[in-house]
């Protein structure tokens, strides 16, 4: 059986991100793949487009994501894991990544073929230790943290998980305490696990 068909058969035909029908083809999930099945997914026009071209993406074709994100294919994951990260600073899917889980080796997938990882000039986050994070990772809170404008402290110990990173400024991420997304400075974490 040809990769095409091989796909065609797992997807039912249709995209396996937004679910269209119209100009589906092979979509081999960079950066190392095989071109076997396992490491492809199959995509309709749009969806390639936007991946392809991230400053075309509209954010509102993506919503459909709340429902491949569940896939039990990794290729289809990690496609997913990568635009819900892209598209983190539209809230909502930020709140999707939240609910996402990905075993170690699939996110490391995830993480491997985003933009930039080869740009030696690329904004490093790093921890109050020195550790470089990453967007997912799990940092604890290494002092008490009064949260402006929502009238909590968040205390010290408090995991949070799957962070993501301020893409500008690298003493800045992003992670969800006490169901609020708020900023926290990476001299006030580190990095658990």
């Amino acid at each position: 059986m040809s990769l095409e068909e091989a796909l065609r058969e797992r997807s039912g035909g249709r995209c396996e991100l937004c679910g269209s029908e119209v100009e589906t083809s092979v979509f081999e999930v960079p950066p190392n793949a095989d071109g076997s099945a396992e490491q492809s997914v199959w995509l309709c026009g749009v969806c390639r487009e936007q991946i392809e071209e991230p400053e075309s993406a509209d954010p509102n074709h993506w919503r459909c994501l709340n429902d491949s994100m569940w896939s039990q294919v990794p290729a289809v994951q990690v496609m997913a894991w990568r635009m819900l990260t892209r598209l983190s600073s539209e809230g909502w899917p930020q709140d999707l990544l939240d609910m996402l889980y990905l075993d170690d080796e699939t996110l490391a997938w995830a993480q491997a073929g985003e933009p930039g990882d080869d740009d030696e000039d690329a904004v490093q986050h790093l921890d109050s230790n020195g550790a470089l994070l990453q967007a997912g990772d799990t940092v604890v809170l290494t002092k008490d943290l009064n949260v402006k404008g929502a009238n909590f402290t968040a205390k010290r110990g408090t995991a949070v998980r799957n962070i993501s990173l301020v893409r500008d400024n690298p003493e800045q991420i992003e992670g969800r305490v006490n169901g609020q997304q708020i900023v926290i400075l990476t001299q006030f974490v580190k990095k658990s696990g």
